[in-house]
């Protein structure tokens, strides 16, 4: 099987991956073309690869299109698990908005940019000038409330199955990623939120995610997903993404029916 990787620190442990930089992707084509799979693309490289080149891609183009948008990934979550997702207004950056929105929620609530990680873009709305603040450098309201956890559950969910699972503890008060202070543990994982990945995950096509998990007295909330979620959880437990990759793409290649594909190649006449 012939992969050829744009991301050489996620394919470190795969086998037979061959690097390519991102920037190197026109100039590669033909090694490109004669891939099995693409792994690792960057956002940019995914249109072309999968519908000019039909190229199969890992991860798959449901999971980088839902993982790219928070507001198509949260409305993709309540279409299959309504009852699972915090209560969330969308509203345009407009004066109306942001008075409907003040006599929507009651303070504290929280308002998140559409297109971040790691913690980041993620605001906590105490007064009408925080959410003045936010809305002068957004384009769209997006806004939930507030749940009341000290704590949240990071799900690693890779090709078709949960690798590991663990809570992230204190943080900065506010946020609960690792990169910002938060604290693993792998203790008591709830099997609810497991179940939980598992059904959204397959429901919604995704094969590599990190999902993030509230659980306020037994109910499970999904925050989000993160297409390149941290390995720290997973290098604590000596797992090796890698093999989960690899494993799933040749499973994929056992069965021609699951492939991420969209159209068959063409074939020379």
């Amino acid at each position: 099987m012939r992969l050829v990787s744009f991301n050489a620190l996620r394919s470190l442990d795969i086998p037979g991956a061959h690097p390519i930089k991102p920037e190197l992707y026109f100039r590669e084509l033909a090694t490109v073309k004669e891939a099995d799979w693409v792994i690792f693309p960057e956002y940019w490289q995914v249109n072309s690869l999968v519908y000019g080149l039909k190229q199969r891609i890992f991860p798959s183009i449901a999971a980088y299109h839902l993982g790219h948008d928070k507001i198509e990934q949260t409305r993709a979550f309540m279409s299959v698990a309504p009852n699972h997702v915090p209560w969330t207004e969308i509203l345009p950056s407009t004066a109306a908005s942001i008075d409907h929105a003040l006599e929507l929620f009651t303070f504290p609530f929280v308002a998140k940019e559409v297109r971040s990680s790691m913690g980041n873009g993620v605001f906590m709305i105490e007064s009408r000038r925080d959410l003045l603040r936010y809305a002068e450098q957004n384009t769209v309201l997006y806004l939930q409330e507030y749940l009341p956890i000290s704590r949240d559950l990071r799900v690693v969910w890779i090709g078709n199955e949960i690798v590991t699972a663990y809570w992230r503890e204190q943080g900065d008060g506010f946020h609960f990623n690792v990169a910002k202070g938060g604290v693993i543990n792998f203790d008591l994982i709830p099997p609810a939120a497991l179940e939980l990945v598992r059904e959204v995950a397959t429901r919604l096509g995704i094969d590599h995610a990190g999902f993030d998990i509230a659980v306020v007295a037994g109910h499970c909330y999904l925050l989000e997903f993160n297409l390149f979620f941290g390995l720290d959880g997973l290098n604590r437990q000596g797992v090796r993404s890698g093999d989960y990759v690899l494993q799933y793409l040749l499973a994929q290649e056992d069965d021609p029916g699951k492939p991420h594909r969209p159209h068959p190649r063409p074939v020379a006449a």
